[in-house]
């Protein structure tokens, strides 16, 4: 969710979409290049032929797979954030208290965190954020106690979703092989972009890695664990993932900030790319998510308030399998 600090401070790349917003006129948004949309339109056809030739189907997964039961948790709320930020072409008054979640996946004796939230000083320097409460503890209120965790499944690096990994100490951790390279290496560079990425979480994958918990996906539609599956495309970050878990009413798919909102879905409005020429991608992304979840009711972004009004929930619970 790395626009929430472009808001904060200027000349942070394509954090959020506020930051690409914000330098981006509606003219500029327009004047994508029709070499872009091709490309867009390229990678989509090839996603599709990919799902229909690669993916296995909801039937063949679920029987392979636990039933897994999925949770949202809402561990903390950036209230009042522009919605401009979410959506290209939003008005710029509207207003939206932004969900920060992070969510457990269980089954087949394991219990997977998709993202660990944050927990670091120096973004509630930066945010507005109310009702927090660490995300370990916010797990625990789900009856799943820091260290009954068994994986954690990183959708990208930016602070909110891998700043809380160092509260799982017995984890395996997944995250995108190009994804670690990049923020560990060439992002620090004269030339590199790591804007909404703490070094401090960077120096917790490094230690991870060392102490062999670190796992590095290597590509798009990975199986990484029974009935679990990243893909990538999207170009939220340098490698972004997202997860498709099994369940017996078919898969589910955790979009982390691959895609905001369900009103992104709906409209076709991408999320924040790495780079403007990455629009199309995430827009072909997203449609792609439809595809793998059977329907988009299915598919669950990554800061939507409504998916504790879609499902039933309890305090900062929502059950949504």
């Amino acid at each position: 969710m790395n626009a929430l600090k472009c808001t904060v401070r200027a000349g942070c790349r394509n954090r959020h979409a506020t930051d690409a917003g914000r330098r981006r006129s509606a003219g500029g948004i327009r004047a994508v290049s029709l070499l872009f949309l091709t490309v867009g339109a390229v990678l989509f056809a090839a996603g599709e032929a990919e799902v229909r030739a690669a993916a296995p189907s909801p039937q063949r997964a679920a029987a392979a797979a636990p039933d897994y039961g999925i949770r949202a948790i809402r561990y903390a709320t950036v209230p009042g954030f522009p919605l401009e930020g979410l959506m290209m072409g939003a008005p710029k008054d509207a207003r939206i208290d932004i969900a920060m979640v992070v969510w457990l996946v269980e089954g087949g004796g394991r219990a997977v965190l998709f993202d660990s939230g944050f927990h670091r000083e120096r973004w509630f320097k930066d945010f507005d954020v109310k009702d927090f409460l660490r995300p370990d503890e916010a797990v625990a209120l789900a009856g799943v106690p820091a260290g009954r965790i068994t994986d954690v499944v990183i959708s990208h690096a930016h602070w909110d979703h891998l700043g809380g990994v160092d509260l799982f100490p017995q984890a395996q951790v997944w995250i995108q092989k190009q994804e670690y390279a990049y923020y560990t290496g060439d992002a620090w560079q004269p030339e590199g972009h790591h804007g909404g990425i703490d070094p401090e979480d960077v120096a917790v994958l490094l230690r991870l890695n060392t102490e062999g918990r670190l796992h590095l996906v290597d590509g798009d539609d990975v199986e990484i664990l029974p009935g679990l599956r990243v893909y990538t495309g999207a170009r939220h970050t340098f490698a972004s993932q997202y997860l498709r878990v099994a369940t017996a009413a078919g898969p589910f798919v955790l979009a982390s900030d691959n895609c905001y909102l369900d009103r992104n879905l709906a409209e076709g409005v991408a999320s924040a790319t790495f780079s403007d020429a990455d629009v199309p991608a995430n827009l072909a992304a997203q449609k792609r998510m439809i595809r793998l979840a059977g329907s988009p009711d299915h598919v669950i972004p990554g800061h939507d308030p409504l998916q504790f009004e879609r499902f039933p929930s309890e305090g900062r619970i929502a059950k949504i399998h």
